[in-house]
């Protein structure tokens, strides 16, 4: 066996790598995310946009706040690219246990993949809840087989077990120097799933995840490493795929069946959260609004959205076809995982220093050495660049352009409707002296971004029609910096004149909105009658101008962007029969 190009791999090298393996689950793993970084919550949610929420939320000026915002969207990107590496690294890792259960099987690995992948993304309109049914029986399989398997190994050589001391890394390190920093892009996918743990604390809580990572994954985790590590001190040779070769030769194929169950399960885990992302991202205006479908009539957080498992298929099935194995997937994988690795250091030491309180020293000492070893991973895996690492570097930065740019161009285009429109209380004022606007029968609901300025809707309807409803409503929609927002906190009532009433919807940014559902729930005081309810909304036509502080290539961004969103009808659960639509053209 050889780890470093013209050097045969013996004690030292096995030893050094398992102790790398073993200590970054430790630190990264262990102590950062499960110990420290989990006990972040925002309100039980997990991950880098809830932990950007919480860091802005203690952020001591507007100039401190847009820093944290854009470190998160960088991290929330890389983690975008990470949600289309996974699922293609984890099935072909998998299915290519065949060349070594069924070696004739070979040329259908890539095939196989492939079906693989359309198959799990295909199944997703269906919901997380048919996966999630045979979750917990696989999964505890899958680990007691790790363990299995690296026991019957250990036992042969129980020598391996020394690599748990963390001399026989820095032996390492002193011994190759520069090649130990090379091989630590490829130890870093060890701890590739150290997000997804945090991502998903809202789904599971912290202390079953806490208890399932320290008494069942890292134990079967480091068992399985070490039993590698064993077999290869045993027979170099079995380089070639020491983690099927552990297995005895008649059960390797129903091994490559597991392992592929379990990767698909993995898989499902990004997927969901990138879904949950994207839906983060839409809410705090990062990106348009898109589909978000509910696949469950009870869990919330259970949604599916078309474009962008539309998206991610497409970018995992060419990442298969384009890198055709497990090993050249490998180069892209380390930078996205790294990178949201730093991003979730800085933004953790913002949280942990003011609002755990933590002293300067203890922050700086602690997510400092954090973030340093976060950043050799980093630097080893930008030495990949060439090899495949670019992918997740031009994908993130496609990204952030996009959702930079779509945030810049809503603040303008809001900058500019406040100059064009009218603020609400003249209006309020100058309404019972005008005999030009009749009121006639029935309810209107108008939808306004700013509840201190006359729908621009409302005002259109006057210019046209010349009439008012008996009953008014104003609708704002507001999106808190909290997961969920309380059933009772949902919606405030505020009579502004007779007939015409202001409403505050405010929603987490894990929640999906519903506007038709929370104003029936105001109940039958607010006058509210779905039945004769009718919504107006302003739709905006936006044609390219001359907008300030906004380059072409983001003011083209933003008109396809704005052109592709999804209609408000569709995104607040609007019924489209009871709506109507009063367009303007805005130049931007």
């Amino acid at each position: 066996m050889q780890v470093f190009e013209g050097v045969p791999t013996g004690e030292v090298e096995i030893l050094g790598i398992l102790s790398l393996f073993f200590w970054s689950l430790v630190l990264i793993v262990t102590v950062k995310y499960v110990m420290l970084i989990m006990r972040a919550d925002n309100h039980g949610e997990g991950g880098i946009l809830a932990l950007m929420a919480l860091a802005q939320r203690v952020a001591v000026n507007t100039s401190m706040r847009n820093t944290l915002a854009m470190v998160g969207i960088v991290g929330a990107c890389l983690f975008f690219g990470d949600g289309i590496i996974t699922p293609a690294i984890s099935v072909l890792s998998a299915v290519e246990g065949l060349e070594v259960a069924a070696p004739t099987l070979k040329q259908y690995v890539l095939p196989i993949s492939v079906g693989v992948i359309i198959a799990l993304f295909a199944m997703q309109y269906r919901g997380t809840h048919s996966v999630g049914r045979v979750f917990g029986p696989v999964m505890a399989v899958w680990f007691v087989a790790l363990a299995v398997l690296g026991i019957g190994q250990i036992v042969h050589r129980p020598d391996v077990l020394l690599a748990i001391s963390p001399w026989h890394a820095v032996k390492l390190c002193l011994v190759y120097k520069y090649l130990a920093f090379v091989v630590l892009g490829a130890v870093v996918l060890c701890v590739t799933g150290a997000e997804a743990l945090y991502a998903d604390m809202g789904h599971f809580g912290p202390l079953p995840i806490r208890q399932s990572w320290l008494f069942i994954v890292l134990p079967s985790l480091v068992l399985c490493y070490f039993g590698q590590g064993a077999l290869l001190l045993r027979d170099p040779a079995a380089v070639e795929n020491p983690f099927f070769l552990m297995a005895p030769e008649w059960s390797r194929l129903a091994l490559v069946i597991l392992a592929t169950a379990a990767t698909v399960i993995a898989s499902q885990a990004v997927i969901s959260g990138a879904y949950s992302a994207t839906r983060q991202c839409m809410q705090l205006g990062f990106l348009p609004r898109l589909t978000v479908r509910h696949t469950s009539n009870t869990e919330e957080g259970q949604i599916y959205v078309p474009q962008v498992n539309s998206a991610l298929l497409i970018g995992v099935v060419a990442l298969v076809v384009l890198f055709k194995t497990s090993d050249n997937l490998a180069s892209a994988y380390g930078i996205a995982v790294t990178g949201t690795f730093l991003c979730t250091a800085v933004l953790a030491m913002v949280v942990f220093r003011r609002q755990f309180h933590w002293s300067r020293t203890s922050s700086v000492a602690v997510f400092g050495t954090l973030f340093m070893i976060d950043g050799v991973f980093f630097a080893a895996n930008t030495l990949k660049v060439v090899e495949g690492g670019w992918v997740p570097l031009i994908l993130g930065i496609m990204l952030i352009a996009l959702m930079t740019s779509w945030k810049r161009g809503r603040d303008l285009l809001l900058a500019r409707w406040r100059q064009d429109s009218m603020p609400i209380a003249p209006f309020l004022a100058r309404l019972p002296q005008s005999r030009s606007i009749i009121r006639v029968p029935g309810l209107a609901v108008f939808l306004t971004g700013n509840q201190d300025y006359v729908p621009t809707s409302l005002l259109h309807n006057l210019k046209h029609n010349k009439v008012l409803h008996e009953k008014v409503m104003f609708v704002t929609v507001q999106t808190s910096d909290s997961p969920e927002v309380p059933a009772n906190e949902r919606a405030t009532v505020e009579e502004l004149a007779p007939g015409i009433h202001r409403v505050m919807l405010r929603y987490g940014f894990m929640e999906s909105p519903n506007i038709p559902r929370a104003l029936e729930d105001l109940g039958p005081e607010s006058g509210f009658d779905a039945m004769q309810a009718s919504y107006f909304l302003g739709r905006e036509v936006l044609v390219p101008g001359m907008a300030p502080n906004l380059s072409w290539w983001r003011r083209w961004l933003f008109l396809w962007l704005a052109r592709n969103a999804v209609p408000a009808t569709e995104f607040f659960r609007i019924p489209s029969d009871r709506v109507v639509e009063l367009g303007v053209r805005i130049a931007i």
